[in-house]
């Protein structure tokens, strides 16, 4: 992977959850930041683009994650970048808890737990060959 590329953004208030993440991510040549908050993630984002943002959806027991994505959707400086959203309340994006969310503020959807595998599919799916 090239030293030089923007790193995958992990948001997620689960400290062992985001350790989790980088652990998978790191071994697999991918570069990663972690952000515990919402705000925390913005911040990152702001520093320096990312290249995939993978955020929960109940941040802080609130949808943060989906105001994340329709924040990043809704900037031109970041509108290109891919979101995958994770959950450990549902399994599917159009859950009933979702409903007045439209599909577009994400790029694809786990459900937690997340098998290695699963995410490693995802992210590739999403970012492309390297």
């Amino acid at each position: 992977m090239d030293a030089d590329r923007a790193p995958i953004l992990v948001i997620d208030d689960d400290a062992d959850f985001l350790e989790y993440l980088e652990i998978i991510l790191t071994a697999n040549g991918y570069r990663v930041a972690t952000a515990s908050s919402a705000e925390q993630g913005l911040a990152r984002m702001a520093a320096q683009c990312p290249c995939l943002v993978i955020a929960d959806v109940m941040i802080s027991y609130a949808l943060d994650g989906w105001a994340i994505g329709r924040r990043i959707k809704s900037d031109p400086r970041w509108c290109h970048v891919p979101v995958i959203m994770v959950s450990a309340i549902v399994s599917s994006p159009s859950d009933p808890l979702f409903a007045d969310l439209p599909e577009s503020l994400c790029d694809a959807f786990l459900s937690k737990p997340l098998d290695p595998a699963t995410l490693l599919g995802q992210v590739r799916a999403v970012l492309g060959p390297r």
